[in-house]
C-alpha cells in the first residue's frame, strides 16, 4: 500500500515563515544598531576637543558623574562587600581541605582587581545608570526634542552623548577601585573571623599578590581591570545613547530601547570582558 506524506498545515507554514521573518529582522536591526552605534562613537571622539572645557560643558560634565557615579557608590560598595565575603568563604572552605586558608588573601585580591570588580561595577552601572541614560534619551527621542535641537542648530552628539560617555569613562574606573578596595576589605573580615586567618597574614599576602608586574606605575591586575572598567564605561554610555536616541512609538518604544540597551551591554562587557583578559594573560587562541 503506497502512502503519501500529508501536507503541513497551513497555519504552521505561516507560524514557521513568521518565526523566520521574525529573526531575520532581529539579526536586520542588530546590525543596524551595531553599525549606528560605532558611528557615535566615532563622532563623540571626533567631538573631545577644548571646547569640553567651556564652564557650561564643565558643568553639565559635573552633573553627569554626579548622577552617573556618586549616586552608585552605596549600591557598589553594598555589592562588593558582600561579594568579597562570598569569594573569602568559598575559597576559604575549599582551601580549608588542603589547609592552604593561607592563601586566601591572594585569590580574593587578584579575582577582585582582575575580574570581580570591573564585571560588578559594569553590570551594576548598566542597570542603574544605562537604562535610566537610554530612557531619558529616548524620551526625548519620542517627544520631539532631538528634533527640537537639530532645528535649534545644536549638536546633539557633542550637547547630549559627549559629556555622558566622559562621565562615565571616568567614574567607571574609579568606582572600580573603590569595589577592589572594599571587596578585599569584605574578604579579610571573613577570613579572619571565620577561616582563622591572622590579619597581617591576610595583608601581606594581598600586598604580595598585586606587587608583581607592572604597567604604568600600576600592579598588572589593577591596571587591566582598570583598563577594563574604561572601556565598559564607554561602552556602557555609548549603547544607551545609541539606543535611546533611536526610539521611536512612544511610551512602549521607550521602554523597549531600555531593554534593548541593558541587554545589548552586558552582552558586550562579558564578551569585552573575555577579550582583555586574554589579551593580557595569553588565554586567547593562536
Amino acid at each position: 500500500m503506497s502512502s503519501t506524506a500529508e501536507p503541513a498545515p497551513v497555519g504552521a507554514l505561516a507560524e514557521t515563515a513568521r518565526v523566520g521573518t521574525s529573526w531575520i529582522g532581529h539579526i536586520r536591526r542588530s546590525l543596524d544598531d551595531t553599525g549606528h552605534g560605532v558611528a557615535l562613537l566615532l563622532a563623540t571622539i571626533q567631538r573631545l576637543d577644548h571646547k569640553l572645557l567651556k564652564r557650561s560643558n564643565l558643568r553639565n560634565l559635573a552633573d553627569q558623574m554626579y548622577a552617573g557615579g556618586i549616586l552608585s557608590i552605596p549600591i557598589v560598595v553594598l555589592v562588593s562587600f558582600f561579594m568579597g565575603m562570598v569569594l573569602s568563604l568559598q575559597t576559604g572552605v575549599e582551601l580549608g581541605k588542603f589547609g592552604q586558608q593561607d592563601l586566601i588573601g591572594t585569590i580574593v585580591s587578584v579575582a577582585m582587581c582582575r575580574e570581580m570588580g570591573p564585571l560588578i561595577t559594569g553590570i551594576i552601572l548598566v542597570a542603574a545608570v544605562g537604562s535610566a541614560l537610554a530612557a531619558e534619551l529616548g524620551t526625548m527621542s519620542v517627544s520631539d526634542e532631538l528634533i527640537a535641537l537639530d532645528v535649534m542648530t545644536v549638536d546633539r552628539t557633542r550637547f547630549l552623548v559627549v559629556p555622558r560617555v566622559v562621565a562615565m569613562a571616568l567614574m567607571c574606573p574609579i568606582l572600580t577601585i573603590i569595589a577592589d578596595i572594599v571587596g578585599i576589605f569584605g574578604g579579610s573580615v571573613i577570613a579572619t573571623e571565620r577561616l582563622g586567618v591572622s590579619g597581617p597574614l591576610y595583608t601581606n599576602r594581598t600586598i604580595e599578590a598585586l606587587r608583581g608586574e607592572t604597567f604604568l606605575t600600576m600592579p598588572k591586575d589593577v591596571f587591566v581591570g582598570v583598563l577594563k572598567a574604561f572601556v565598559f564605561g564607554v561602552t556602557i554610555a555609548i549603547v544607551a545613547c545609541a539606543t535611546g536616541m533611536r526610539a521611536t512609538n512612544g511610551a512602549q518604544g521607550v521602554g523597549e530601547a531600555t531593554r534593548r540597551s541593558v541587554r545589548t551591554s552586558i552582552l558586550l562587557i562579558v564578551i569585552i570582558n573575555y577579550i582583555l583578559t586574554g589579551m593580557f594573560f595569553g588565554l586567547l587562541p593562536e
